[in-house]
């Protein structure tokens, strides 16, 4: 599991997992250190381009697609291993759909900034060295910072706890912990050594297929089929699962899966085309582009100091929101009526004030396209820079190391306040079905978090569950059920913020069951430090906890997979059900739909990305988009890392947005702030 490379132009946050890390609150445009912006590295491409590619970027929906140039991937040298097959020249490639034209990348397409990396705190275990992979040609950088997926990526994390690795030349990883990146080229295999899915002759394979039998006889079960909930006996998980096909419906749509009123419509052809894409703002300095929200008339993203609502299909603007400074922070969540709330600067950043402060809250009429207030909290007579936001049941929640706040959203009327004289505070809240606050207690070292679900008018205690003391930071996965995700002990060991799952009743405050999730096999993350609830790779629904595993190698040669495994909340046990990803894609889940998980599938560097419906009682997955596989448009979509980037699906549509936007070098090609997909019905 990682972590997210801390955003530009935010106040300071904690750094490390040393010393106190909580912080006074911040005047009103008080100055605040610089953060420096993330610089884009040089471009490394593999081999001269065959064919000059054209001058502004792709354009994604017209035009037919160039051969396959520097990203396409190609046989190490030296000891050969079987080669890859190479399309052949002059091979005409299916166009991609038709649309407003726009720019093409070009020569040595963008990867997204990179943040300073700050050291690891004190104590902090040290990531192994992972030997490096250079990346394709024209792979379009890593956006910085969940979607999300979701995801999206809500907000500004420190860079001193996570102790991740930043992204390489177009997002690829330059040591540990697996990096997302776009699937790269095979690297050379060593020498003495078999090269990861390389063929094995006869005799090797039959002294290897005796000893993982004896594995498997001794262990009962394969790598990820641990769990320490409930009894802390080990459950094997299911050796079977979804098969990734179309739906047995004979291509007459229907809906996807079968458990439980799953809404999405499996559409008679789930391939996709290229709706509209949204080039990156034309900005000097880097700023948060967090927040997206799709409704029946809207699908509306945030932009710098600004939020524009689209039409889902045709891309125009709908409406325009201005803002006077740019957004810090924002949640998925809202109201029935299509109301949310953002966090945001009251000024723009200039050199004198790198960052004004999050001090604005305001709430949003997505249909509308209005902003409908803009508020302020204040912890005695000073303005509190605020740190997180979430809605729930017509109330806009905000948290900070002062405390926190709420809000009417359609009025803006104050609900409650920061008190000075507490000494607990809260220091964020979770919201959608109901409302939790992560309350902090004591002081660093000695810390104790309460977990509180509260009503969201008068923010009465209704339960609470005490968390093990010395746990400092934990972040709300779901508040119905609610789960909380935590690093006990700093145990996770790369930077991810889970190492452990806690399943709490929200009527009596008791433990349900806790679900130990070890860094090394799971791919979910949580940002616990100050987007409290910011957890990317995870769905809950039906009583479970679906988590992605960390990529291992695949069937195929040189590939990687992984799959999805669901926890039974009431036990904390695996539930024996698993997702395959298919051979070179990994498998991230994005929500529930009823008693489905939708997912979606990153592809290889042959194919587009799927989006697949979870059966949550068979596992067995329907196909419900698949996105052009042309070479343009494929790099766009990898550019979009499920892990950094915010993705959307609903009724054959999906949006994948940046959360970050930032001055692009002249070297480099074109960048999307979002590209969204369809399927012709």
């Amino acid at each position: 599991m990682t972590q997210p490379p801390p955003p530009p132009n935010q106040p300071p946050r904690p750094s490390g997992f040393g010393p106190p890390q909580d912080q006074p609150p911040q005047q009103d445009g008080a100055a605040q250190p610089p953060a420096q912006a993330p610089q884009p590295p040089a471009a490394q491409p593999q081999q001269p381009p065959q064919t000059p590619p054209p001058a502004g970027g792709p354009n994604l929906t017209k035009g037919p697609t160039p051969a396959p140039g520097y990203g396409y991937p190609q046989a190490p040298q030296g000891s050969q291993p079987p080669q890859a097959p190479q399309p052949p020249q002059g091979t005409p490639q299916t166009p991609p759909p038709a649309g407003p034209p726009q720019p093409q990348p070009g020569y040595g397409y963008p990867q997204a900034p990179q943040p300073p990396q700050t050291p690891p705190g004190y104590g902090y275990p040290q990531a192994p060295q992972a030997p490096q992979t250079p990346p394709g040609y024209g792979y379009p950088g890593q956006q910085p910072g969940p979607y999300a997926q979701q995801p999206g990526s809500y907000g500004t994390p420190p860079p001193g706890p996570y102790g991740g690795q930043q992204p390489g030349p177009y997002g690829t990883p330059q040591s540990g912990y697996g990096y997302p990146g776009r699937p790269t080229m095979p690297m050379h295999p060593q020498a003495g050594q078999p090269a990861g899915g390389r063929k094995i002759n006869a005799q090797l394979a039959i002294i290897v297929a005796a000893v993982v039998a004896i594995a498997l006889i001794i262990g009962g079960g394969v790598w990820y089929a641990k769990s320490s909930g409930g009894s802390g006996k080990d459950d094997t998980a299911s050796s079977s699962g979804g098969t990734g096909g179309k739906s047995g419906d004979g291509g007459q749509g229907g809906s996807g899966g079968t458990s439980s009123g799953g809404r999405e419509k499996v559409p008679s052809d789930p391939a996709a085309k290229v709706l509209y894409q949204v080039p990156m703002p034309d900005v000097k300095d880097t700023f948060v582009t967090t927040g997206s929200w799709l409704t029946d008339k809207v699908y509306a993203k945030s932009g710098v100091a600004e939020i524009v609502g689209y039409d889902p299909d045709k891309g125009t603007k709908l409406w325009t929101i201005k803002l006077p400074g740019p957004v810090c922070q924002a949640t998925e969540h809202t109201t029935a009526d299509n109301r949310t709330a953002i966090l945001y600067q009251p000024a723009m950043p200039t050199k004198a004030k790198p960052s004004q402060g999050c001090s604005q809250v305001a709430a949003i009429d997505l249909d509308a396209g209005r902003k409908l207030w803009t508020n302020t909290v204040k912890s005695g007579d000073r303005l509190v820079s605020l740190d997180n936001v979430t809605v729930s049941a017509g109330t806009v929640a905000v948290g900070s190391t002062s405390g926190g706040a709420a809000f009417d959203i359609a009025t803006g009327k104050a609900l409650w306040s920061p008190k000075p004289t507490d000494t607990c505070y809260d220091a964020g809240y979770g919201g959608g079905p109901k409302l939790v606050a992560l309350r902090k207690c004591g002081q660093y070292g000695q810390r104790e978090l309460r977990v509180q679900t509260i009503d969201p008018k008068s923010g009465k205690v209704i339960s609470e569950y005490k968390m093990s003391q010395g746990i400092e930071y934990a972040a709300v996965v779901s508040t119905d059920p609610l789960v909380v995700a935590a690093d006990v002990g700093d145990s996770a060991g790369d930077g991810s913020g889970i190492s452990d799952f806690f399943s709490i009743d929200d009527k009596t405050g008791k433990l349900r069951a806790h679900i130990s999730a070890p860094g090394d096999k799971y791919a979910a993350r949580c940002d616990g430090i100050t987007r409290i609830e910011y957890c990317t790779g995870l769905a809950v629904g039906d009583d479970k906890l679906y988590v992605p595993t960390e990529e291992h190698d695949g069937t195929g040669e040189y590939s990687k997979t992984n799959e999805i495994v669901a926890f039974d909340l009431a036990t904390g046990r695996q539930t024996g059900q698993r997702a395959d990803a298919g051979d070179g894609y990994t498998i991230t889940p994005l929500r529930m739909d009823g008693g489905n998980v939708i997912a979606y599938k990153r592809p290889p560097y042959d194919k587009g990305g799927q989006i697949v419906s979870i059966d949550g009682g068979s596992f067995k997955e329907t196909e419900l988009l698949e996105n052009p596989a042309t070479e343009a448009v494929r790099d766009a979509e990898t550019s979009m890392s499920p892990e950094y980037a915010e993705i959307l699906y609903a009724q054959g549509h999906l949006y994948m947005s940046a959360v970050f936007a930032h001055k692009s070098s002249s070297s480099f090609g074109k960048e999307y702030l979002l590209l969204a997909f369809g399927t012709g019905g």
